[in-house]
């Protein structure tokens, strides 16, 4: 049992702080108690110090399932900086030896960051099964329900994994889920008693904003016009790696800002440095795909806008939630289209395979030499010793919940009422009062009253700044 005073000690010796965020000192409390947690805490809530303060009282192996090497690569980081070298990411980008030299002196680690298909290798269990497990902690836990099925099925595995392990005590951290979400993650990690810490998922101090266009000039041009008038640094987010490609240059030649796209075709060296540039304030805006944000921690980001439709509301909710972590004025801008929702239901259905696509990867004796993603996915299940009925019914239903997912986005653009009290009910949550500044469907958008405009002083100076050679003095290095 760890005590109050302990965590506070530690909180101030350790991270320099005096006091918890709402929802870190009422999880902690609960992992200290000995009860396996669930935390929804809203973005930019501090998470990661629940299990990282825990690490360091518990003084034994935190295990951290994370789901992008770049996030991992960046908690190491952050933890070197504080001084704790007993840290490391065990990923798919280390040589055979680096990752042996890890297994190998597990024992010397506090912190071991892992991806689900990292954990579920033989090798990575049987060492972790060796040393003392003190916690193991499951960060953005929606994954589970929103990947695990037709994207990244090792999620579905972290259940057995548990036991494997010997049913450490579990931390499940994430910023946004449903009821359904939060019921699917304990059920998927089999812990249906575990200690819920829920707090409002709503960003009182993000204006929420839906703008239309009939035509893709229009919304192009308007694009344009936001990033010159918004304050800076923003994230514009994009379905097509593409377009984020072609936008970042629009946007280079057209405005005076500096703009850089982030994507999972860039090589892993250009998507470092562009990612370092933009948290050193180098950079103004990103324009990304969903490969860019979870996990990036720089609290002054004004404006998330989305060119195209995300494809469900927890999406959406996650990734505006990158604005405004400072907790001042910021804004969540939709541009929408009509027929936006087909390239969000393409996006959606790439990864559900067809009954026939499933029926004959199932009665294929080996695998396919060269096979594609939703082979592979099959394979999956069929090595798993899942029936093809089971199969079959499973993604049907996946099927029916993506499209009821994209229909409630829809609803989101189109209502004609308040979207704030639309996205609380959706996450059950309908308790909170109202922000003096709400919503377009509230009041007319004006971005000077909401303290929003770029300022003279800041446009004179990304003027006067040559973008080019910020681009090859990056790249000289």
């Amino acid at each position: 049992m760890i005590s109050d005073s302990q965590f506070y000690q530690a909180l101030k010796q350790t991270f320099g702080f005096e006091t918890f965020r709402p929802g870190q000192l009422e999880a902690l409390k609960a992992l200290g108690a000995g009860k396996d947690t669930l935390a929804v805490l809203p973005t930019g809530a501090g998470k990661t110090l629940i299990y990282e303060l825990y690490g360091f009282l518990a003084d034994q192996l935190v295990v951290v399932v994370s789901p992008l090497i770049s996030l991992m690569q960046d908690q190491v980081a952050t933890l070197s900086v504080r001084g704790e070298k007993r840290a490391a990411a065990l990923t798919s980008m280390m040589t055979y030896n680096e990752k042996q030299a890890v297994l190998a002196h597990l024992n010397q680690y506090r912190f071991l960051f892992v991806s689900p298909e990292m954990l579920s290798q033989s090798a990575v269990l049987t060492a972790i099964s060796r040393v003392q497990l003190g916690l193991l902690v499951v960060d953005e836990a929606h994954c589970i329900s929103t990947w695990g099925p037709d994207f990244r099925p090792e999620y579905l595995l972290l259940g057995q994994i548990r036991h494997l392990l010997g049913d450490p005590l579990t931390l499940m951290a994430t910023a946004t889920a449903t009821d359904h979400v939060k019921a699917d993650i304990k059920a998927k990690l089999q812990l249906p008693d575990a200690e819920e810490i829920i707090l409002p998922v709503d960003r009182q101090n993000i204006f929420l904003d839906v703008e239309k266009f009939e035509v893709l000039a229009d919304k192009d041009e308007r694009l344009e016009t936001l990033v010159q008038q918004l304050k800076k640094p923003g994230v514009i987010y994009f379905s097509s790696k593409q377009k984020a490609d072609e936008m970042a240059g629009y946007l280079n030649q057209k405005t005076t800002c500096h703009v850089a796209a982030y994507h999972a075709d860039l090589d892993l060296e250009t998507r470092f440095k562009v990612q370092q540039q933009f948290m050193l304030g180098q950079l103004d805006v990103i324009c990304a795909t969903s490969a860019f944000g979870m996990g990036i921690d720089k609290n002054n980001v004004r404006f998330v806008i989305h060119y195209h439709l995300p494809g469900d509301l927890e999406s959406y909710w996650q990734e505006i939630g990158r604005a405004g972590r400072d907790g001042q004025p910021s804004i969540a801008i939709l541009l929408y289209q009509p027929g936006d929702e087909q390239i969000a239901q393409f996006l959606s259905e790439t990864t559900v395979p067809e009954p026939n696509e499933i029926d004959y990867y199932y009665h294929q004796k080996a695998p396919l030499a060269a096979p594609d993603n939703k082979a592979n996915l099959i394979w999956f299940y069929r090595n798993h010793h899942v029936s093809l009925e089971r199969v079959l019914a499973g993604f049907e239903k996946r099927r029916e919940q993506r499209f009821r997912a994209l229909q409630k986005m829809l609803a989101y653009v189109r209502i004609s009422s308040c979207r704030r009290e639309f996205i609380r009910s959706y996450f059950d949550q309908t308790d909170s009062e109202k922000p003096t500044h709400c919503c377009d469907n509230d009041e007319q958008l004006d971005i000077s009253a909401l303290g929003l405009e770029a300022s003279d002083n800041e446009r004179v100076q990304l003027a006067s700044t040559d973008w080019q050679s910020i681009v090859t003095q990056l790249f000289a290095h």
